[in-house]
Order: structure tokens, then C-alpha cells, then sequence
């Protein structure tokens, strides 16, 4: 077995890697079959072709396949037209970054409104498409 934070080969039953201090099993840099570095995100060792990521566990509480109850168009156009004062992500249920968004605004007399402005726009385009519980916002 590898360390896949550091790729050195430790024992299968090493809580702690002696190379790095790290546990073998958490990191992503390198294969815990063959200790190969990894690229980041990868899903399989290119060298040896182990799976290096299970798949990502549902959250606590969702379904696999469950889907928010907040509409993508109606959180991009709260953002596109009321964006510099968070309300597109109050709705989303970021609360902490909506009072940010108004902080800001107040603070550069209006000019720091662009965030919310861009933010709906990425909305829009599907490039922000979770909301606060991290489940996918309807089309």
C-alpha cells in the first residue's frame, strides 16, 4: 500500500504515514495500489487503473437524485437585478454571504453591486448551480 498524500510505500496496517505524518489514506496526490502520482480530481490510476475515489456519498438527510426547491432562472434574475444587495443568495440559503454582498455594496458606494450582478449571471449559465445544502438547483 501507498501513502496518498505522499506516494511512499507504507504498511497496510499504518495509521500514519512515517514519510509525510499524514494518514496514508487521506490525500489525492498519488495511488494507494501502485503510488503513482495522481492528477487532481482523477477518478482511476492511470498507471494501474484502481478506482482512487469512491463515489461521493449523498448528504445526510437527501436522496441520491434529490433536487432543491429553488428554480435556477428565479435565483439568476434575483442576482442580475438585486444582486448588489444579496438577495439571490439569501434565497439560495448563504445568508453570511448575502450580508457580505451588502456590506460591500454600502461600503463602495454601490460599485461592489458587480458581484451580484456576475453572480447571477453564472447562475444563469449554470456555472452556480447548488444552493446552501449543496443540492442542485431545478432548471
Amino acid at each position: 500500500m501507498y501513502c496518498k498524500n505522499c506516494g511512499k510505500e507504507v504498511d497496510a496496517q499504518a495509521a500514519v504515514c512515517m514519510e509525510c505524518g499524514a494518514q496514508p489514506m487521506n490525500g489525492q496526490g498519488f495511488c494507494q495500489n501502485c503510488g503513482a502520482e495522481t492528477g487532481p480530481g482523477a477518478v482511476v490510476c492511470t498507471k494501474c487503473g484502481v478506482q482512487l475515489q469512491a463515489a461521493a456519498p449523498a448528504m445526510a438527510g437527501y436522496a441520491p437524485g434529490q433536487v432543491s426547491d429553488k428554480s435556477k432562472m428565479a435565483a439568476g434574475l434575483l442576482g442580475v437585478f438585486l444582486g448588489a444587495w444579496g438577495v439571490h443568495r439569501f434565497y439560495l440559503g448563504y445568508t453570511g454571504i448575502g450580508i457580505a454582498q451588502i456590506a460591500v455594496t454600502i461600503v463602495t458606494c454601490g460599485i461592489g453591486g458587480i458581484w451580484g450582478f456576475i453572480e447571477g449571471i453564472l447562475i444563469l449559465t449554470g456555472s452556480m448551480n447548488t444552493d446552501a445544502n449543496g443540492l442542485p438547483l431545478q432548471d
